[in-house]
């Protein structure tokens, strides 16, 4: 029983020990502290467009996405003509392009596709590596440009500067070790795309037109390089469609423990940079401890109801009984469905359930993993979420809909502050005082601003998951009836909408390469969805708090007096903990009843 709670617990030990003193050399740099090598510095000089304001700031980033937007759809669309393909592979279809481009670009890198598969070492590296360095930096950028504001600096920087700052200084050293420790661990690193090689079991993979034994392609490429950035960008694109589950991509336990790490240590440190560059230790530390509150929450969730639990499909149902299932496919909407009386299957089930599990990393590892992947909405997956027990497949879900336990570089951070501004003006509503934070008057401007950034998620969901639902564009796609196939459409968009990337897998979105002679049927609605979902919920909840934050920087600081409401103590923590959760749960727990909990108490298996 130690051992199942051992490894999150060292994870986040860890990852805490790592990020604070971390979080001292971020701010150093992010407030040009920092003093570069020469030769960077004569970079650093010649990337700056010089001092900009908000506005300014805010227009950089989306210009700039919008460049590496057209290079990434570019390189994806010319992969049959670019180098590093010798296996000849074509280009995806066109929806699946704009999507993968749109995905990887707004840090989200959730894939209709299988890397192995799809891309060529060419698109991996120019396509793949590349976003998990900038699309990382973005967020990152947007929170210390709302810091600049909260302390109503002169000047808020340039764009441009602080992403060279964070992916030069800060990524890619952190990134060089994590890389030379997955190489030394075994991960692959070379251009070679694929090895041919014989089974040593003769006709293992089948035989031929000739009636010989076929061979098997064992795909390889710049592992050592692509890995360890998709976890500390918190970006979870996979190379192979089976991600962090994969031998080549998470060799041992050692990088499965640092995958963990690294997928937390930005998001962690973050938090304590946001303390350090406003001088308000203590207020970080209160934001700290609600975050880790939050995810202790949901990694004991997971690791309760599905790596302490057996998987009910493998247990005895004395009973047989028919019921009747919605199905798009079935006369009338509807089939009927027998679940005979069986007797239990002999499946040792003491490790509690073990469907979709890679036990090289031990028997809570899927489970943890999958709560932390999506409270820093990584994405990256060492296990099938889609068979998580259902009632543990709420953790996962919980923090996509949260979206702000942690999160992802910046945009985490940006998400809690949200609630926070939100939490003071409803307790300066309770006891007659005009709401502040940080000394600064919150108005009517400030609330708007938050309201619609914070909203934009909860709509993203839950619009289109009920469209998809009502129509054959969700009902097709499912893999499984009734409250399951709902789960996966909702988590579908719930990935979508946090820009976390992770998915349901028997959910049909895949077309494949243009070539594809049997694409899933409702591939094209899917990749057109999730673009959209994908961007409103990425731009709005960045732009609309810079305003609001730029706003701000021209308010004068009032004095703290005997009214004021601290914002370092435990009070404060109380407040902005229950506002999260009570906002959380009205906006998603009627929609968490019809899928998660609708399956745990329903016959098809889990309750029958």
């Amino acid at each position: 029983m130690f051992g199942i709670w051992f490894l999150p617990i060292s994870q986040l030990v860890t990852t805490t020990l790592l990020a604070f003193p971390l979080s001292l050399y971020m701010a150093k740099v992010m407030d040009g502290h920092y003093q570069a090598p020469g030769f960077l510095r004569w970079f650093e000089v010649r990337v700056t467009s010089g001092d900009q304001t908000w506005k300014q700031y805010a227009a950089s980033l989306i210009v700039f996405n919008a460049v590496l937007f057209a290079f990434s759809y570019i390189v994806l669309s010319l992969q049959p003509h670019l180098p590093l393909n010798p296996r000849g592979l074509g280009m995806l279809w066109p929806t699946t392009i704009l999507h993968t481009a749109i995905s990887f670009v707004t840090n989200t890198d959730l894939q209709h596709y299988s890397g192995d598969v799809a891309f060529s070492n060419f698109s991996q590296i120019f396509f793949g590596i590349t976003n998990f360095f900038l699309s990382a930096s973005i967020g990152f950028c947007s929170l210390a440009v709302i810091v600049r504001c909260f302390r109503s600096d002169k000047h808020m920087g340039n764009f441009f500067l602080d992403m060279w700052r964070v992916v030069m200084y800060l990524f890619l050293p952190v990134a060089f070790i994590f890389s030379l420790i997955w190489i030394q661990q075994g991960a692959p690193m070379t251009y070679q795309s694929a090895y041919t090689v014989s089974t040593l079991e003769p006709a293992a993979m089948g035989l031929d037109s000739n009636n010989q034994p076929k061979q098997q392609t064992i795909v390889v490429g710049p592992l050592g390089a692509f890995e360890p950035m998709k976890q500390l960008g918190t970006n979870g694109g996979g190379f192979f469609g089976m991600n962090s589950a994969h031998p080549f991509e998470n060799p041992t336990a050692t990088t499965n423990f640092l995958s963990c790490v690294g997928m937390m240590l930005f998001p962690f440190a973050l938090v304590f940079m946001y303390g350090r560059m406003l001088r308000r230790m203590n207020h970080a530390w209160v934001i700290f401890s609600v975050m880790m509150a939050l995810m202790i929450g949901t990694i004991w969730w997971a690791i309760e109801f599905d790596t302490l639990k057996p998987n009910p499909g493998l247990t005895a149902h004395p009973v047989a009984e028919t019921y009747h299932i919605p199905s798009a496919g079935a006369p009338g909407g509807q089939r009927d469905v027998v679940l005979p009386a069986v007797a239990g299957l002999p499946v040792d089930q003491h490790l509690g359930n073990l469907e979709g599990k890679e036990l090289r990393f031990g028997t809570s590892a899927g489970a943890s993993f999958a709560a932390q992947t999506v409270d820093v909405t990584c994405g990256a997956v060492n296990a099938e979420h889609d068979s998580l027990n259902p009632i543990a497949a709420l953790a996962p879900m919980v923090g996509m809909w949260l979206n702000c336990i942690y999160g992802g570089k910046g945009v985490g951070m940006i998400n809690l502050l949200l609630f926070l501004v939100i939490g003071i003006f409803v307790a300066g509503q309770m006891v007659g005082r005009s709401p502040e934070y940080l000394g600064k008057k919150l108005g009517a401007r400030e609330m708007k601003l938050a309201m619609i950034a914070l909203l934009v998620h909860p709509i993203m969901i839950l619009m289109p998951t009920g469209l998809f639902a009502a129509t054959n564009w969700g009902l097709k796609a499912a893999s499984n009836p009734g409250a399951h196939g709902f789960s996966q459409m909702l988590y579908q968009f719930s990935s979508a909408s946090a820009n976390n990337g992770s998915a349901f897998d028997g959910l049909g979105v895949s077309y494949g390469l243009a070539n594809n002679a049997s694409p899933a049927p409702m591939a094209i609605p899917w990749d057109l969805a999730t673009v959209f979902v994908i961007m409103m919920s990425r731009f709005i909840p960045i732009l609309a708090p810079i305003a609001l934050a730029g706003g701000l920087s021209i308010k004068k600081a009032a004095p703290f007096g005997l009214g004021t409401l601290r914002d370092d103590t435990l009070t404060f923590s109380g407040l902005l903990l229950a506002t999260i959760l009570i906002i959380g749960a009205l906006l998603f727990l009627p929609v968490a009843a019809l899928g998660p909990i609708a399956e745990h108490l329903g016959p098809i298996p889990f309750g029958g």
